[in-house]
């Protein structure tokens, strides 16, 4: 019975939808102040009704109702109950519906915290978020219900995708759509602003907490992914340039892009016209990643369906939109104020040249990307675009920008002198360029790029702690007052100061563990002893072990360091899924500070077992910059500057301090 309660809860959820499409549309258009607040019941329920038809379908995993076709096609009784759960959003139907779920948050989030936003631009991004979920909301009704029934019900599921049976899925998707959909507030905003007619600093101020929580999502969920593919898929690798990696890198990079316009338009009114267009660009870039998943046209092990009925209907929901919202923008452009001017060499002026790099290397990624798409619909011939030709256009270009960003906050607004700048950066200059120097000569096997590349990575870091230095004016003042001013300083200082700190952290990881990294691939018996990283790795035996719904041979391996010194085991396995008819391999990793030994198992030969062993110096440094990104964007939205709902609060407090005088 709540397979149905939910089923109907989607066709209501729908219903209400369409109404808040229209409705505050409607009074924004003709001055109705009732016609618009309807928007903001509507959206709260359909929200509550979108989340009940989810718990619908979550209920049916655990309870295995294989009654439901989804269900029976993505479950098994055995199955941990962590991965029942998690296996409700590991399928097409199942994380198309969280997909709107994540849409509706952010809707019902706008219309109850919302109260600073003039009415008639509320109710227009009310009525466009209700014109997505509507969209969405049909594809999953009439192409990908979650809900259909079987007759007669099995008694046995097909079980779940073994890759997908990982605690990572627990987390990378939800944190992957929270970014992908929450762009879809930025892209109402700008929808909205150009139906108006109206974009001013306020609208920046108010479009900015939104962008910025789906940047810090993005980018937790682009991490979590890159490590959930490093240690499940056993290949070793963080990043494959895979299209559909691309497809979640590309509105990363755009977003990046629209945080920072968006800045320049708050403080300067400037850049009006570029952050509407990448507002709409980015969030149509969220599309694009979605009908590249789900048409069929990739296949990848990322990818969900295959159906080209859903891409269709995905490709015919991506044009509406981004084509509608685009022909609005070039409409109304022309009446729009470009905004105030400033010079080159100014804070503005070093986030136009990130807007540049930043947009410039994703328009490199969606070539590399699309290309091969292109070139196999009108030829017929198939291609690939591999990290070749992704290194060689991308990585010039995001050089510079890591070279660019200490620079940034040091400038003045309107007019900066880079030469002062530069001083200011001259001991975080010393200290990368020392540190890379000395890496140069004391690293095993050491390059110039590691060396390099290590410098960059603490040019970023120490440039962020520059910048927070000269603000509390340490070397200046006696430390009780510099530890003052560290108290006071915003919020959103420190929010920067992460972020750019830990692009510094991922870069030096990516660095590291691309030059500097070692590999064996070998046959072992038991008893055998390879060495790498000046560890060495004994292996000991060859085990079977039954899981809950699988059975597996895992190989143990003892790990020493210098001198022989006991340092624990490393349990590499190869799993066999006998619902599913599919192996997998599970990786054995072991961490050492910030670096990893890394053992990957393959087949049983005459001569031994095939082991694949890396050690991986500074790899964590990926993910724990990433995770440091993350942190900054979250430690920003805490500003009270960007808290939604703040500027009308202070108003009331005014507004009753002045009826008490």
């Amino acid at each position: 019975m709540s397979v149905e309660l939910g089923h109907f809860a989607l066709v209501l959820a729908l219903a209400l939808a369409l109404v808040q499409s229209a409705a505050p549309l409607m009074g924004a258009r003709i001055g109705s102040l009732p016609l618009m607040r309807v928007g903001e019941p509507v959206a709260i329920t359909g929200f509550a009704l979108v989340a009940a038809a989810f718990a619908a379908l979550v209920l049916a995993y655990v309870q295995s109702d294989f009654s439901v076709l989804n269900v029976w096609e993505n479950s098994h009784s055995a199955k941990p109950l962590l991965f029942k759960i998690t296996g409700a959003w590991g399928n097409h139907e199942g994380s198309m519906l969280l997909w709107v779920l994540i849409l509706a948050l952010f809707g019902a989030l706008v219309a109850a915290f919302g109260r600073n936003l003039p009415p008639t631009l509320k109710a227009n991004v009310l009525a466009v978020q209700g014109l997505i979920a509507s969209a969405f909301l049909l594809f999953i009704l009439f192409t990908s219900n979650p809900f259909n029934r079987l007759q007669p019900a099995p008694i046995e599921g097909r079980d779940l995708n073994p890759i997908l049976q990982d605690i990572g899925l627990a987390i990378h998707p939800p944190l992957l759509y929270l970014g992908y959909v929450g762009f879809s507030i930025s892209f109402s905003f700008a929808v909205a602003a150009l139906i108006e007619g109206r974009i001013d600093a306020a609208w920046a101020r108010w479009v900015r907490p939104w962008t910025l929580a789906a940047w810090a999502f993005l980018t937790g969920g682009i991490a979590m992914g890159s490590y959930w593919a490093y240690y499940e898929l056993g290949w070793g690798g963080f990043w494959f340039w895979d299209p559909v990696e691309n497809a979640s890198f590309l509105p990363w990079l755009s977003g990046t892009a629209l945080l920072h316009s968006a800045i320049v338009m708050e403080k300067r009114s400037a850049l009006k016209i570029w952050t509407v267009l990448l507002a709409i660009l980015t969030f149509s870039l969220s599309l694009l990643g979605t009908f590249l998943v789900r048409s069929g046209v990739l296949t990848s092990v990322h990818t969900f369906a295959s159906d080209p009925t859903r891409g269709v209907f995905i490709l015919a929901i991506l044009v509406f939109f981004i084509g509608g919202a685009l022909a609005l923008f070039a409409v109304r452009a022309a009446a729009l104020a470009p905004g105030g001017l400033f010079h080159p060499i100014s804070r503005e002026g070093a986030l136009v040249l990130n807007n540049l790099l930043l947009t410039t290397a994703a328009a490199t990624v969606l070539v590399g990307t699309l290309y091969p798409l292109l070139i196999e619909a009108l030829t017929g011939e198939k291609i690939s675009v591999g990290a070749p030709f992704f290194n060689l256009t991308f990585v010039p270009l995001f050089l510079p920008l890591l070279v660019a960003v200490p620079f940034g906050p040091l400038l003045a607004w309107k007019r900066g002198d880079l030469l002062a700048a530069a001083q200011r950066l001259q001991i975080a200059f010393a200290a990368a360029a020392l540190s890379g120097i000395v890496s140069y000569f004391l690293m095993d096997r050491a390059s110039a790029f590691a060396a390099l590349g290590l410098a960059l990575g603490l040019w970023l870091i120490f440039g962020a702690l520059t910048d927070l230095c000269l603000k509390i004016g340490i070397g200046k003042v006696p430390p009780s007052v510099a530890l003052g001013r560290l108290a006071g300083l915003p919020l959103s200082m420190f929010g920067t100061a992460l972020a750019h700190a830990g692009l510094g952290l991922t870069a030096l990881g990516v660095v590291a563990v691309t030059t500097l990294e070692a590999e064996s691939i070998l046959t072992m018996r038991p008893g055998q002893v390879a060495e790498i990283g000046g560890y060495s790795l004994t292996f000991e035996n060859l085990r079977p072990f039954t899981g809950p719904n699988y059975t597996e041979d895992r190989a143990v391996f003892a790990v020493t360091g210098e001198g022989g010194a006991s340092l624990g085991e490393i349990v590499s396995s190869k799993r066999f899924y006998a619902a599913r008819g599919m192996p997998t391999t599970e990786a054995g990793i072991r961490t050492f500070g910030l670096s990893q030994l890394y053992v990957s198992i393959g087949d049983e030969t005459a001569s031994g077992l095939v082991v694949r062993i890396w050690w991986k110096p500074l790899v964590t440094l990926i993910w724990l910059g990433a995770l440091v990104m993350m942190v900054g964007g979250a430690v920003s939205l805490f500003d009270r500057r960007l808290r939604v709902g703040v500027p009308a609060r202070r108003k009331l407090a005014v507004a009753a301090a002045g009826e008490g005088a």
